[in-house]
């Protein structure tokens, strides 16, 4: 397992370096969508309009963030399941999309769209949203305000911890060992 400290808007070759377990400090700008931000993200697509921020070289972080406290500018920020954006993902990693962050498994579709388009799927520590929040330096709300917590935001980063879940060569973590009887 390597180490790295990448900066957005991500590149090809910042991605194609990247294995499954390397450790990531994410700086800069990421976006948080959920489920009904990305509905929202494939109907402007199908309708021909420009999304609200540019999907090349971008990160994702699957994340519904709880109000800032007095003095933050987010609360609590953990990410959530990320199959739930499993029918949106492959469509914007063909559009420039670089990087998703969340939990949990991906489905075969989005692993394919990662290789083709050399995208990287990065987990977020699950019940440590408070802790994670300490490296997110700003937050501003850039779409959708009516969803509330689900609204995208514009997220400046700083040394944000991530593992690589699954790489652009087909690497994953989530393998499960084989467990051979023979012997």
């Amino acid at each position: 397992m390597a180490q790295y400290i990448l900066n957005t808007p991500l590149t090809d070759a910042d991605v194609k370096k990247l294995k499954a377990g390397d450790v990531v400090f994410l700086n800069g700008t990421i976006y948080s969508a959920r489920d009904a931000a990305h509905k929202k993200l494939m109907e402007l697509l199908d309708a021909g309009k420009d999304l609200p921020f540019d999907l090349k070289g971008a990160a994702i972080y699957y994340v519904g963030p709880s109000p800032a406290p007095p003095g933050r500018p987010i609360g609590a920020a953990g990410p959530t399941t990320s199959y739930r954006m499993d029918t949106y993902a492959p469509r914007l990693h063909s559009l420039g999309l670089k990087a998703t962050i969340g939990k949990g498994k991906r489905s075969d579709e989005v692993k394919a769209a990662m290789r083709e388009h050399t995208g990287v799927y990065f987990g977020a520590t699950g019940g440590a949203g408070a802790l994670l929040s300490n490296s997110i330096t700003e937050s501003t709300v850039i779409a959708f305000d009516e969803l509330g917590p689900e609204a995208i935001r514009a997220m400046k980063v700083k040394d944000f911890p991530l593992l690589v879940i699954n790489d652009c060569s087909g690497g994953e973590l989530y393998v499960k060992p084989r467990l051979d009887t023979a012997g």
